[in-house]
């Protein structure tokens, strides 16, 4: 039996993203968010519009993703319910943010320099994923108009930690060796050790779904070892038309 009730909030499980952004003073802003998902190389995040992150996004169009593990939660919390807004809206004043100048030393992470956007990289974090601004979409409108945007990126460049990196593949990432922090309802999850059953949509390559105007980049150090096994296992551009075909449009599930 369903119950029909009226939540104050709608989510319902998401992974948590730290983002980086370049602050009017050259200085760094890093913040917690969940409300970010991903399609091809392109993110939606769903922001405040009063945020110091929204407002350093829309005048330098610039940001890098940080995805925390679920072994990041002391991290997560020592930067919760913190801005780099120094004058505070009422509502963050009323459920207990504070102005903190310095994100990175007061959650105990450590800045790691990016190679094509300004925003630092957050070292702990295995995943990292550089991008630019491309689309601005504002939300509410009819409701609480302009009180959040929208905002589209295109991811540029992505790190990841060799330990989460499937063998045999130059470049996919080991679901079974990634463990995400997620947010429900405002609690911290951990993904559970197996999987809950196999996959069919697992079947489909995921080169398959790779965009054309993303290319493979270089084999980098520790690489070479990967390059004979990555070609047998289809890792590579070339392969992508001959599964989908030319248009984009076809490779998303």
């Amino acid at each position: 039996m369903h119950a029909t009730i009226s939540p104050a909030i709608l989510y319902c499980g998401s992974i948590v993203v730290l983002i980086s952004t370049t602050n009017p003073n050259s200085t760094s802003n890093l913040a917690v968010m969940s409300s970010a998902w991903f399609l091809s190389h392109r993110c939606m995040l769903g922001l405040a519009r009063t945020s110091q992150t929204t407002h350093n996004l829309l005048r330098t169009k610039q940001c890098v993703l940080n995805l925390p593990s679920s072994a990041m939660g002391a991290h997560i919390n020592a930067l919760t319910c913190t801005t780099g807004t120094k004058d505070i809206p009422p509502w963050k004043r009323a459920t207990g943010y504070r102005y903190v100048e310095d994100k990175f030393g007061c959650a105990g992470l450590t800045p790691q320099a990016s190679m094509d956007v300004r925003p630092p990289r957050v070292g702990e974090c295995p995943i990292q994923m550089e991008a630019e601004l491309v689309g601005v979409h504002e939300m509410g409108k009819g409701d609480r108009e302009g009180v959040a945007f929208a905002l589209e990126v295109r991811i540029l460049k992505v790190h990841v930690e060799e330990g989460i990196r499937l063998a045999g593949h130059a470049n996919r990432i080991d679901p079974d060796k990634w463990r995400p922090m997620v947010m429900s309802f405002q609690e911290l999850y951990g993904l559970a050790d197996e999987k809950v059953v196999v996959s069919k949509l697992a079947q489909i390559p995921e080169e398959a779904y790779r965009p054309v105007e993303v290319a493979v980049p270089v084999l980098q150090t520790g690489d070479v070892e990967r390059r004979s096994e990555a070609e047998e296992n289809g890792d590579g551009v070339e392969t992508v038309e001959g599964v989908i075909g030319a248009s984009p449009e076809g490779r998303f599930p």
